[in-house]
């Protein structure tokens, strides 16, 4: 069994689940969220907290069921807190700015390159090089952030671009010069 799989999912006061067979719907104060599960698990909920089961000892039920306790509770947490990612741009002349809910990016090109938020999402500069993107749902957070990175990925010479917070970039040696 999953030892991930195995913990039970605390839910916080201003949060509520409800479980209709394998549709789980979690309401918060940030939003709504629901998602089917896998039919290899079985969720049940016992007071404040949500327990996930496998039904068999099959291969298939062992794969999915951490990934399924860790589902539910990225979305309590979501409902209840929210998720971010910091991305930095790095470079001479490269900006970002926030227009109405699009994101524009000035990276170098002959172009502005305009970055529409999914539903659920906002997006917000700091500055013009930190740029945040925020929601409820981690996984449509973190696409996003991977879209915005992928307009400009850094390069390894000189390390311009867009990245991650917190991320590092190998640095590869140029040409070695004439003697």
């Amino acid at each position: 069994m999953s030892r991930i799989g195995k913990r039970p999912i605390n839910i916080p006061g201003k949060v509520t689940v409800a479980i209709d067979g394998q549709s789980v719907t979690v309401k918060g104060p940030k939003g709504e969220l629901s998602r089917t599960l896998p039919a290899e698990v079985e969720i049940s909920q016992e007071g404040e907290m949500v327990l996930v089961k496998q039904r068999d000892d099959s291969r298939a039920a062992r794969q999915r069921h951490g990934l399924s306790r860790t589902l539910i509770s990225n979305m309590v947490e979501g409902v209840s807190q929210g998720f971010q990612r910091r991305l930095e741009i790095i470079g001479v002349g490269y900006r970002a700015q926030v227009q109405g809910q699009n994101l524009t990016l000035s990276m170098g090109y002959s172009h502005p390159v305009q970055i529409e938020p999914p539903s659920g999402i906002q997006f917000a500069v700091e500055g013009t090089t930190n740029v945040l993107v925020s929601g409820i749902d981690k996984e449509i957070v973190g696409n996003t952030a991977a879209r915005i990175r992928a307009v400009r990925p850094p390069e390894p010479y000189k390390g311009k671009g867009i990245r991650y917070a917190g991320e590092v970039v190998k640095r590869k040696a140029g040409k070695a010069g004439k003697k």
